[in-house]
């Protein structure tokens, strides 16, 4: 179990460990990275890493819901006052775009966390895509978007952003999609706006669509 600080002091150190396991999480990978790696990208001692964490688990795990809870404020705070759902979502997903290209780690230790820690991963999305639902589902009761199940398309869009983030965010605008590229050669970037627009395009026609008719 990690240890709630309870000094400011206290609160800024949890802070610079939790900054650099990000780090070193994301550039070594969970099996590499080590307490010592970690405290050491810290400039903290291994006896205070312990005041917070038990184990690299431990601070792993915390990374997860860290950067679960950063991303989704920058989401949330990213679609604040949009005047209607498919303002939200486009000012949503440029808001995540954004996040994961100042945060690449997000992609690593989430996908790590499938075979470190189910539970977290499990977490992870489960809390972004509640928060979800109940947005399109307000939009669907408003008539703002269509008849669609607010649980499928929420998990559908999630997945839309991770895959659009991590080829031109992750991968870079100019890296090549081919088998024999190089994925992170070109670093991070950002989504071009004729892509950003073509993926909205595809989430308004699917989000507006109506019921086939029977028998189709």
């Amino acid at each position: 179990m990690s240890s709630t600080p309870r000094t400011e002091r206290g609160t800024r150190t949890r802070a610079k460990i939790l900054a650099a396991a990000e780090t070193v999480f994301s550039e070594l990978g969970y099996a590499e990275a080590s307490i010592v790696k970690i405290t050491e990208a810290a400039g903290v001692g291994q006896g205070t890493f312990y005041l917070y964490f038990e184990t690299k688990k431990h601070v792993f795990d915390e990374l997860v819901e860290d950067l679960n809870r950063r991303v989704r404020h920058a989401m949330t705070e990213g679609s604040r006052g949009a005047a209607t759902r498919m303002e939200a979502e486009r000012a949503g997903f440029a808001a995540f775009f954004a996040f994961t290209a100042e945060h690449p780690a997000l992609y690593r230790v989430i996908r790590e966390a499938e075979f470190v820690s189910p539970e977290a991963l499990r977490l992870h999305y489960t809390r972004i895509v509640e928060g979800y639902i109940e947005g399109l589902s307000q939009a669907r009761d408003a008539g703002e978007i269509g008849n669609v199940d607010p649980t499928v398309a929420a998990w559908a869009l999630m997945g839309i952003g991770e895959m659009i983030g991590m080829r031109w965010v992750l991968w870079g605008s100019g890296a090549d999609a081919g088998a024999d590229s190089d994925p992170t050669a070109s670093g991070t970037s950002a989504v071009p706006p004729a892509v950003f627009d073509e993926m909205m395009r595809l989430i308004s026609g699917a989000l507006r669509a109506t019921d086939p008719p029977e028998g189709s």
